[in-house]
């Protein structure tokens, strides 16, 4: 997602998570295969999984507030409703079940 398709995309979608990441992001990187494995999980079935580059795209970033990476937000529409800083999938899980 970029700044310019990304509101939409919240729009488009009821319930959205977002990961924001960084290229130099090392710990971005190790989670990369734990979102994916969670966007396959029949459990958030309906909710779309999104990755955003924090550092490219600021008012993305912005909407969400990001502080750390990577960074973890849940919108409902374009609704921010919870986000968090974190590298901990058990944490990841907490915050989507907040959509559920």
């Amino acid at each position: 997602m970029t700044d310019e398709n990304f509101k939409q995309a919240l729009t488009d979608n009821n319930k959205t998570i977002v990961k924001y990441f960084a290229g130099w992001c090392g710990s971005c990187r190790l989670f990369s295969p734990k979102f994916k494995r969670l966007s396959n999980d029949s459990r958030f079935e309906n909710i779309s999984f999104v990755d955003v580059d924090a550092e490219k795209n600021p008012e993305a970033r912005k909407l969400a507030g990001v502080t750390n990476l990577p960074f973890f937000a849940v919108f409902e529409g374009d609704k921010l409703v919870k986000a968090v800083a974190t590298s901990k999938e058990d944490a990841v899980v907490e915050l989507l079940q907040h959509l559920n």
